[in-house]
């Protein structure tokens, strides 16, 4: 069992930074981890950290779309800049922009919604710089929700680790 334990902990860890990192799966991970302890030694034993996973799912989720709008409005982007982002971080997703010499996809995930903010904006208002202004505010925003999610991913894995311990560590 401590093989399975530790096996299943590296997982954890993968979700942790899988809500930081985008294109990871991140809480997701530590959910399915922990359901599998839960049904290897009874759902009884991760009844706490089950619900805190679950509930830092939920809660990644909002976290994930005020963070972003927080950083579009705190930085004066419209919907136009917000449309622009999700398109561009969907064609950074899947290898659609122009190939980049380094970064590969992880790097068009980043750079793609910051520029889709840009090509937004510059549709809606033709202002180069408030354009980049709005663009800078929903990557920032964006890069906040994704610190704050994966603190709270690290909080799942922590109290799942504090209620297991001498269960799967030591077994």
């Amino acid at each position: 069992m401590t093989v399975l334990y530790w096996l299943l902990v590296a997982v954890m860890v993968l979700g942790v930074i899988g809500a930081v990192v985008p294109a990871i799966p991140g809480t997701s991970l530590i959910v399915a981890a922990i359901v599998i302890w839960g049904v290897i030694h009874g759902f009884g034993t991760v009844t706490v950290p089950l619900v805190v996973a679950i509930g830092v799912l939920v809660v990644s989720m909002g976290v994930d779309f005020l963070a972003s709008f927080w950083g579009a409005q705190r930085f004066g982007a419209s919907k136009w800049g917000q449309i622009g982002a999700v398109v561009g971080l969907l064609l950074g997703f899947f290898g659609l922009l122009p190939a980049l010499p380094f970064g590969g996809p992880l790097l068009g995930i980043l750079i793609g919604p910051l520029l889709g903010a840009i090509v937004g904006e510059l549709i809606y208002r033709r202002d180069f710089v408030v354009a980049v202004k709005a663009g800078i505010g929903i990557v920032v925003g964006s890069l906040i929700g994704n610190l704050i999610q994966g603190l709270l991913a690290l909080g799942a894995v922590i109290v799942f680790l504090v209620t297991t311990w001498p269960l799967g560590a030591v077994t």
